[in-house]
């Protein structure tokens, strides 16, 4: 399959970043070189018939809030906000990787370099709380940014250490841990990578929900000791990273992720057992005192100003990437982010494109008991189960996480949504009769649901900044 090789470079680019450690990369706009190949490869595996036309009922779901987005970004605002581009590649990545991967075995590849690539940024930040401090020049010329930075060469213990000697007259410092390939912790020593996941909160969920990748190779038919060793070396990375990065909401995504595999062997016994396995976890990492008092706070009133947003724009919202117009950080929820922005229409469509990239490994799941269905044979069984255990696990966390991130036009969270739609696809090739449908059910429990999160973040709001 020619779209694969495209596929793997695009997901290393995207997690990696080679472009900004070579510099003779930097000029060239690699991520849409890499899509672009991958697209010519998918053109090239049609015409020979190695992957056919297909639909996903991830599909709609997509193209609505894209469109819906565009939409609001074209008649809200004089030109289309960087977000609009973003979206445009978060949606190109889902259809790339959902409709081109149509067998296990390409699933195996693209799965298996998602979770190669959590294990390299995990291993960089990890390594980097290893490392000695030194100071690093605040990057002033990055707006809006006050922890972008370069290590000077001079060593330090507190920031202060930073302003004697040769500290550059008017430079801003910090005095954090250097690390690999240039990176360097933030907010006195929390862990983290660079680019899509420079913050230490996205960088702990997108290590947990990698975890059930390494789960599912481990299951496939031919175990093997090395994909043992993978799975125990992911676990103990994901821990060290949760832990040392310091974010609770990455510590209550590794505790969802543990909680689907143990309620699928031991049933509600099971959530328990996770929630015991993952209790040092949580009693170990996490920020306190007044720093976790002040996060917690700033988060709370970036909650209440995305409600503030909504009720004066309460049908069609501000629009795409406006919420920085009303406020100087940005939600910190998904789904509140696209109540803000996309108004009621775009939180629902948000919310339903998540819950169909959870509904399609449960229902292959479910697929795989019905002794009339394919999936049902021991052979098709013990290759859908690992995927299908895995792929809802790994939405099970980013369910949790993107409640306290602006994940809603995140890369990682569109990689997921194509390996779900991957999965439906790999599926459909040996059960055509594989099918999961969105129903009145579902509309009325997504809109349900979205009405909890709005009521309970109202009261918890009012409560909290009254």
């Amino acid at each position: 399959m020619f779209a694969i090789p495209g596929i793997v470079l695009l997901l290393t680019a995207i997690y990696a970043r080679p472009q900004e450690l070579v510099p003779s990369l930097q000029t060239l706009p690699l991520l849409h070189v890499l899509l672009g190949l991958a697209v010519f490869g998918y053109v090239i595996d049609l015409r020979l018939g190695n992957t056919k036309p297909s639909s996903t009922p991830l599909l709609p779901w997509v193209l609505a809030f894209v469109g819906w987005g565009l939409l609001s970004g074209i008649t809200k605002a004089s030109s289309l906000p960087i977000q609009a581009r973003e979206l445009a590649i978060c949606a190109a990545l889902y259809l790339l990787m959902a409709h081109a991967v149509q067998s296990f075995r390409a699933l195996q590849v693209v799965a298996g370099t998602v979770l190669a690539m959590v294990i390299f940024v995990s291993t960089v930040a990890v390594e980097q709380k290893l490392e000695p401090t030194g100071c690093v020049q605040i990057d002033e010329s990055v707006v809006g940014d006050t922890t972008s930075g370069s290590f000077d060469g001079r060593p330090c213990t507190v920031s202060h250490d930073c302003y004697l000697g040769e500290a550059e007259p008017g430079a801003e410092y910090m005095c954090e841990h250097i690390g690999w390939l240039g990176t360097t912790s933030v907010g006195r020593g929390r862990i983290r990578f660079r680019g899509i996941l420079q913050d230490p909160n996205e960088l702990a969920l997108a290590g947990a929900i990698g975890l059930p990748l390494a789960f599912a190779l481990s299951r496939l038919r031919r175990r093997s000791f090395s994909r043992k060793a993978v799975l125990l070396l992911t676990f103990a990375l994901v821990v060290l990273a949760a832990v040392w990065s310091r974010s609770r909401g990455g510590q209550i995504v590794f505790l969802a992720v543990l909680a689907v595999p143990f309620a699928w062997r031991f049933g509600l016994r099971g959530v328990a057992l996770s929630a015991l396995f993952a209790a040092p976890l949580l009693l170990l990492g996490g920020r306190s005192g007044s720093e976790a008092d002040s996060s917690m706070l700033e988060r709370v009133d970036c909650w209440a100003e995305a409600l503030s947003i909504w009720r004066s724009f309460p049908l069609l919202g501000a629009g795409l990437g406006q919420f920085g117009r009303y406020h100087y950080l940005t939600a910190h929820n998904s789904y509140l982010l696209t109540l803000a922005e996309l108004g009621p229409v775009g939180m629902f469509l948000f919310s339903s494109l998540v819950w169909m990239g959870f509904k399609i490994p449960i229902s292959a799941w479910r697929k795989s008991e019905d002794p009339d269905s394919a999936l049902s044979r021991e052979d098709a069984r013990d290759v859908v189960r690992p995927w299908a255990m895995a792929i809802t696990a790994t939405f099970a966390g980013l369910g949790v996480g993107i409640f306290f991130l602006s994940f809603a036009y995140h890369y990682v969270l569109w990689i997921y949504l194509g390996l779900s739609g991957a999965l439906f696809s790999a599926i459909r090739r040996h059960a055509p009769d594989f099918a999961v449908r969105y129903g009145m059910r579902d509309a009325l429990g997504v809109i349900a649901a979205n009405g909890v999160i709005i009521a309970v973040v109202y009261v918890y709001t009012r409560l909290v900044l009254s």
